[in-house]
């Protein structure tokens, strides 16, 4: 009871498919990845101060 098997998998992605639509899954994988990697850019203590960042896109 406590796996899920391929069925359930293809049903959630079905389900996921039909509320979301084809166009809008790649924008929330993105948006995932994205997070994602955040996230562990932060855990590393790699992510720089706000007024840096703000600099550099002035600089450009």
């Amino acid at each position: 009871m406590g796996r899920i098997g391929a069925t359930e998998i293809i049903i959630i992605g079905v389900i996921i498919l039909l509320l979301f639509g084809g166009k809008k899954i790649p924008e929330l994988m993105k948006g995932l990845g994205s997070g994602i990697n955040e996230f562990k850019k932060a855990s590393k203590g790699e992510e720089q101060p706000a007024n840096s960042k703000k600099e550099e896109e002035e600089k450009k």
